[in-house]
């Protein structure tokens, strides 16, 4: 028996036989100088290419075979095949450049998959796998290129790769795959979010994967401890069948707990919130129990606002963009009813997925430290009072809370502020109702932020930690950066500390405080926020009966004691 070593991506164990991917044959990619009259062959030529992928992509998103996770994933490939700007870019390259389609495609595909790695951003860089597969895809189709049929791998395998395509995890939704190991992807890459969605365990990270397991051996992925055993002896397949049946037992018992309150052993309530991204996982969240919505990320709103416009033929502008946006709202806060609902305003920059002429384009060094979240809000207010006027026509339909991301200063509150009240002013003169006290409150995500907590709190109706960019601003540390992960640790007493300071400026100015990063979803994260007073967490919907069920085995000293440990 050998055991390599990664990183776990998705929790779990399974057991199964390896499924070698193949290594992607390299494209040939031809370089040539065009004429004049060959210029408008070569357009058609990318527009026939991209509408074929197009229409692959959209009869998938039709079969219904797949959660709404994986729908949202595709509508943004859908959108990426039609986004005017870099369609133009591509098409503009071939004119001026008279070159051949393939070979502007190429250069232009490079070029916004460097920036997105480069970008600092863990979210941002994981999405230059999505530009390099779906246009590799249409690049495919220009070459008449055909690469291996992800279809043909069998139920029960566990997949070996070097890397997956995100089109390519439409397999786990039509197989019943065993586990994942690779040697590439990242902590927020769609396979991981994928893979944790349908319950495959996961390794990620290790080196040279393919030259260590043969296609037919048998396997072992251990998503709990980050390990994939090879040709494991009778011993400890025995042993992992036992593990596994443990696993399937906890998660039946766990159903019990979907409709229960989250209450440790001596009767101390918390709340426990889902975070989503579109609105259909509202419903998810409502069926594992969830109290609220702690966190509606609205960027993937945005994206199919402006795909919607595009189908239609139509130029995206922040009316439409309002009118869609506001549709969205209201159908989750009717389907929540009392039950809160926290919708963040865009948390966008750098993206070039969302590509309209109310959003700047630039190119910048670092979009983590640059134009983004409420900085780009405040850049650009035509796009932000849309959203506002969206929200605050919704709010009528439920019990709506807005939240700011990304603020560093007691300015930007007071500058959103009044820009709430001329939104407010224009909704009255246009007849149009609203609630006039929606809650405004903000992310606490710097060590800014947190360390004047005391001062932001004097304007914000609630704080919620989001734990994730808290650590890597505070830490400086990429956590998709291999040769770092290490030092990336959100139990380090800067981070807690500065968790602890925003604790008690908001307990002192008497607003709640909520988590909605990572730790608000992970057991042994969770007993030390609950210990240091936290009593609102928002996490993926799953993992809301597991939390439960972990604080049901503690009373509110226990934790207190827990947490003091790691603070000292």
């Amino acid at each position: 028996m050998n055991i390599l070593f990664g990183t776990s991506a998705a929790k779990g164990m399974g057991i199964g036989k390896a499924y070698v991917l193949p290594e992607a044959q390299e494209r040939v990619i031809p370089r040539r100088t065009i004429n004049d009259d060959e210029v408008a062959v070569e357009h058609r030529r990318f527009k026939d290419a991209c509408t074929q992928i197009y229409s692959q992509i959209d009869a998938n998103l039709k079969t219904k075979q797949q959660n709404d996770l994986q729908n949202v994933i595709f509508e943004t490939y859908l959108l990426m095949l039609t986004d005017p700007v870099f369609i133009q870019e591509v098409n503009d390259g071939v004119s001026e450049q008279h070159q051949n389609v393939e070979a502007v495609l190429e250069e232009r595909m490079k070029q916004y998959a460097d920036r997105l790695r480069n970008s600092g951003n863990d979210y941002l860089a994981e999405r230059a796998q999505d530009i390099e597969d779906v246009f590799g895809r249409v690049m495919n189709v220009l070459l008449d290129f055909h690469e291996f049929d992800i279809d043909s791998v069998p139920d029960g395998s566990v997949i070996v790769a070097k890397s997956m395509k995100t089109s390519d995890t439409v397999i786990l939704s039509k197989r019943k795959i065993a586990g994942l190991a690779l040697t590439d992807g990242g902590l927020a890459s769609h396979v991981a979010i994928l893979a944790k969605s349908y319950g495959i365990p996961a390794v990620v990270g290790i080196m040279d994967i393919q030259k260590n397991i043969q296609d037919g051996e048998d396997v072992i992925v251990d998503g709990e401890r980050g390990e994939v055993l090879i040709s494991p002896d009778a011993a400890t397949v025995t042993e992992y069948l036992v593990k596994i049946a443990a696993e399937e037992k906890y998660r039946i018992a766990l159903q019990q707990f979907r409709d229960k309150p989250a209450v440790t052993n001596d009767g101390t309530q918390f709340k426990l919130y889902a975070n989503i991204g579109t609105a259909d996982e509202a419903r998810l969240a409502l069926e594992e129990g969830a109290d609220g919505i702690g966190l509606f990320r609205t960027e993937f709103l945005m994206m199919d606002a402006i795909k919607k416009v595009s189908d239609e033929g139509g130029t995206f502008t922040s009316s439409v963009s309002e009118e869609i946006q506001f549709q969205a709202y209201r159908q989750v806060l009717e389907l929540m009813g009392e039950k809160p609902v926290t919708i963040r305003t865009l948390d966008s920059g750098g993206d070039k997925f969302i590509s309209c002429k109310d959003l700047p384009s630039m190119e910048e060094k670092n979009p983590l430290m640059g134009l983004r979240a409420i900085r780009m809000s405040l850049f650009a207010p035509k796009m932000f009072r849309a959203q506002l006027r969206a929200l605050y026509r919704a709010s009528v339909y439920g019990n709506l809370k807005i939240m700011l991301p990304l603020i560093t200063d007691v300015s930007q509150v007071e500058t959103v502020l009044g820009i709430i009240k001329g939104v407010q002013l224009s909704l009255k003169a246009d007849g149009i109702p609203f609630k006039q006290d929606v809650p405004v409150g903000i992310m606490i995500e710097t060590a800014a932020a947190a360390i004047i907590s005391d001062c932001l709190a004097k304007n914000s109706a609630f704080f919620s930690l989001g734990t994730n960019d808290l650590t890597q601003y505070t830490l400086g540390i990429d956590r998709e950066n291999p040769e770092v992960t290490p030092y990336y640790n959100e139990f380090h007493l800067a981070v807690l500390r500065l968790i602890q300071n925003t604790i008690a400026n908001a307990r002192e100015k008497n607003i709640p405080v909520s988590a909605c990063g990572e730790m608000a979803g992970r057991k042994e994260s969770v007993i030390i926020l609950a210990g240091m007073g936290i009593r609102e967490l928002s996490m993926s919907p799953k993992q809301i009966p597991i939390i439960k069920e972990t604080l049901s085995r503690f009373n509110i000293k226990e934790l207190e004691n827990i947490s003091s440990r790691s603070l000292y």
